[in-house]
């Protein structure tokens, strides 16, 4: 197949791919993370001694709703930039090559093979014909077109934004926001789901949505990000 050659999004190197080799050996190193939320511990360096399982000290407190959560980068230049344009800037052929980028993180590919069913954080109704596709399910169709499903998880109409928004704001936000389809109970009982958004924040709405998920029934719940804040971000 024919690839016409185009700009790295990130060095502006041409002819090169979107995201090209060196930017993203560069700037999407893997980082030891806590297992489920997946904020960065500390010093990469300094903490090579702690043990895969080692939880944030959030977590270690209150514990997740998620079984797991993995996330490819953090929130940081340049992929906040990246996600910016891929987001808002109504540019959804960068999904492929930013779910080439999530691919790249080693825990990833084992978490979707683990999974019987991939599950995209869903928009409101307002905000998907705002912004006239879901960036969560763009990325999901190429992560595991065989495994998604659009409509397993369903969110009520109101989209007021959440940026800027404080933990409590989005807290209180998106209670009780998500619901599984009637119709696909019986699909998500019992099974290994992966969830997936482009960016977590202070992970309001995925928590929710894994509360929503597990009083369905499921029976194991990865949070699979291709982004996420650093905690002086994340208000928490």
């Amino acid at each position: 197949m024919l690839r016409w050659p185009s700009l790295c999004y990130i060095c502006r190197r041409w002819p090169s791919q979107p995201l090209c080799t060196p930017c993203v050996e560069r700037f999407a190193q893997p980082t030891l993370r806590c297992p489920t939320c997946a904020l960065t511990l500390g010093n990469t360096h300094h903490n090579l001694h702690l043990p895969l399982t080692a939880r944030c000290k959030n977590c270690a407190e209150h514990p997740s709703p998620l079984d797991a959560c993995v996330a490819a980068v953090s929130y940081t230049f340049p992929w906040a930039d990246c996600i910016a344009n891929f987001k808002f800037q109504a540019d959804p052929s960068l999904a492929r090559t930013l779910a080439h980028l999530m691919r790249h993180a080693p825990w990833i590919e084992p978490a979707l093979d683990a999974a019987s069913l991939v599950v995209p954080m869903p928009l409101t109704p307002a905000r998907l014909r705002e912004r006239g596709f879901n960036q969560a399910l763009e990325l999901a169709r190429h992560l595991a077109p065989n495994k998604t499903h659009a409509h397993t998880l369903l969110r009520r109409g109101d989209s007021a934004h959440q940026v800027g928004a404080s933990r409590q704001e989005r807290l209180n936000h998106v209670r009780d926001a998500f619901w599984v389809a009637t119709e696909r109970l019986t699909a998500v009982r019992g099974q290994h789901v992966v969830l997936v958004d482009d960016v977590m924040t202070t992970g309001a709405s995925l928590y929710e949505a894994a509360r929503a998920l597990r009083a369905a029934g499921a029976a194991h719940i990865t949070g699979m990000i291709l982004a996420r804040t650093e905690a002086r971000d994340a208000r928490q």
